[in-house]
């Protein structure tokens, strides 16, 4: 099995950063845990420990909703490849973002998606 580490981000697109931000402060008393505006991304604390809202700008927005959970692995090539072995089909290869993250999108049965992520910053 892949080695989970523990938390889970649920990623929403949005079409705006600052007004997406404001409503979960607003709305739901959420905090910016941090913000990567070269990345299109935020994440948004949470009252679950170990779970995040996360934020990314999408211009395609259709307004239709939907949540991409996404779970946090030590090693994500060998999540992927452990998955891929079950048959699991994978959006393309594991994207790297420097410096911050890499991602692997992948689907269940519906056509749902998944992502694994890889932090790369520092612990």
């Amino acid at each position: 099995m892949p080695e989970y580490k523990g938390d889970i981000t649920l990623s929403s697109s949005v079409r705006d950063l600052d007004t997406s931000i404001a409503w979960f402060e607003d709305k739901l008393g959420f905090e910016v845990l941090f913000r990567v505006d070269e990345a299109g991304w935020a994440e948004m604390s949470t009252p679950t420990p170990g779970v995040s809202i996360g934020l990314g700008v999408n211009q395609e927005v259709d307004g239709s909703g939907g949540t991409t959970p996404v779970f946090g692995v030590n090693d994500i090539v060998a999540a992927k490849a452990e998955l891929e072995g079950k048959g699991v089909t994978f959006d393309g290869d594991i994207v790297e973002i420097p410096g911050l993250v890499k991602l692997a999108t992948f689907f269940d049965p519906d056509g749902n998606s998944y992502m694994f992520a890889q932090s790369l910053a520092n612990p």
